[in-house]
């Protein structure tokens, strides 16, 4: 085990005391996945509770973001989506050792609908839309089985510098390519050789290529990059979510049609059409979604913040 565990990176490099709780985090990880799923989430929900109680103010953002999301739910309703939150997010860092170490058990475990939708149009690739759900991980090996063509994923880097090596190792393994996050031009060039490529652009994050549009009925600084990327390589936008089943055995993927008439050639328009389009993903599944992000950071000129500064 002990080589598995260690061979996507060079351990000397990462024997300084602040790595030893990544060490630690990971070796669990490691031992977690040789547990039936309902274990796996059994880890997960007592390691969730733990989160809750020492993340006061992400727990504060998971609110802020639900009572816009569900503006007429009470009190009861938003606490325990935010519980919810936690449990989920957790137990999905013990699914990602699922995708690291035993990727065929999560393709038994994944039952997928809509799988036609999967076939691009003659010569193109596909862009796969999705949001950040804390399964966020599971469909890899399901969606690289049933797509006719390459796979390839974005990738932003983790600021723990060993947990960031073995995210990127394991991925490499799995996946046609991974492109950083910041170099989009990788993107669009696997997109014109044929490629399928996943994208989640359900994140706030400052820089030239956003707009604010609304999501959930309020301004929300959001991406351009799914129009810019369909329009310049001629692939669909397929939309699609993942849940963890009811019975913690297995999990549904659900794979919508393409986006019709996208994009519009109106950069605003065709924002509202993402946003309204991961709304709608989300409302599927908003229990396992990650709520914790602080999605309305950045506000349109004049707005104030949404979230309070952090202590």
């Amino acid at each position: 085990m002990a080589r598995a565990l260690i061979k996507a990176v060079n351990p000397l490099e990462y024997l300084a005391p602040k790595y030893w709780p990544t060490w630690l985090l990971i070796g669990v990880m490691r031992v977690v996945v040789f547990l039936p799923l309902p274990g796996v989430v059994f880890c997960g929900s007592l390691l969730g509770k733990l989160l809750y109680l020492v993340m006061p103010y992400r727990r504060k953002v998971a609110e802020i973001n639900l009572r816009i999301a569900f503006p007429d739910a009470d009190d009861a309703k938003i606490n325990r989506l935010v519980k919810l939150c936690f449990k989920n997010m957790a137990v999905g860092g013990f699914e990602l050792g699922l995708n690291w170490w035993k990727s065929d058990k999560l393709f038994d475990l994944c039952e997928i609908q809509g799988k036609e939708h999967l076939i691009p149009p003659e010569g193109k690739g596909i862009i796969l839309l999705s949001a950040h759900f804390t399964s966020l991980e599971i469909p890899g090996p399901t969606l690289i089985h049933y797509l006719p063509i390459p796979f390839q994923v974005m990738y932003k880097h983790a600021h723990n510098k060993l947990f960031d090596a073995f995210m990127l190792y394991h991925r490499n393994q799995l996946y046609e390519a991974v492109v950083d996050y910041h170099k989009p031009i990788a993107m669009i060039r696997g997109l014109k050789k044929g490629n399928a490529a996943w994208y989640a652009p359900d994140q706030d994050f400052r820089g030239k290529d956003m707009v604010f549009a609304p999501f959930f009925g309020v301004q929300a600084g959001t991406l351009t990059a799914p129009a810019r990327f369909s329009e310049m390589t001629g692939s669909p936008v397929v939309p699609y979510y993942i849940k963890r089943n009811a019975d913690n055995r297995g999990y549904k993927l659900v794979i919508l049609p393409p986006l019709k008439n996208f994009p519009t050639g109106d950069i605003d328009k065709d924002a509202l059409i993402i946003n309204q389009t991961l709304e709608y993903l989300i409302l599927q599944n908003p229990e396992q979604y990650l709520w914790v992000h602080k999605r309305f950071k950045n506000r349109p000129e004049g707005e104030a913040a949404i979230y309070p500064p952090k202590k």
